[in-house]
């Protein structure tokens, strides 16, 4: 683990614009397709949860999983990635986005980059994840792929600012 991080790109975390279609019934918007994401990522599953104003999620990460979010509103996000992989060349690099609303994103964030994201807006938003495995495997009878550095009170991995 690395003992500090600085702010960067993070190899392998791809960022793509969620861009709306819109007409007189309202609008639309592609969250992935699969001839347009890396077949290491295509997704197994996906869910939506909604995420009180001013509430942290995460951080944790993931040993095998990677995580497609679509990020679409109605409220803005705080989303803060770490390079934890000691093998990766953006090692030790902590890459920051606000997304939402405002900045409608789909972002991949691989296995072993810890991230937390925040409501940093004034009503309850929407995330929608996509990821590349099951939760908790076939017939939900494997172990969770989660190291959740939120139980950590001594956790390097902070929301704080």
């Amino acid at each position: 683990m690395a003992e500090t991080f600085q702010p960067g790109e993070i190899q392998d975390v791809v960022v793509r614009d969620l861009r709306r279609f819109n007409d007189r019934r309202g609008w639309l918007s592609e969250l992935f397709r699969n001839d347009e994401v890396a077949s290491d990522f295509l997704p197994a599953m996906a869910y939506i949860s909604s995420t009180n104003a001013g509430v942290t999620r995460g951080p944790h990460e993931h040993v095998d999983q990677a995580d497609l979010f679509c990020f679409i509103g109605p409220s803005n996000f705080k989303l803060r990635m770490w390079d934890n992989r000691p093998d990766s060349p953006t090692f030790g690099k902590v890459m920051t986005l606000v997304v939402g609303a405002d900045n409608p994103k789909a972002v991949i964030v691989p296995k072993g980059v810890v991230h937390a994201y925040r409501n940093v807006g004034e009503v309850d938003g929407i995330v929608i994840n996509c990821p590349n495995r099951l939760y908790a495997g076939e017939g939900r009878r494997e172990p969770v792929d989660e190291i959740r550095h939120e139980d950590d009170s001594g956790t390097i991995f902070r929301m704080n600012d």
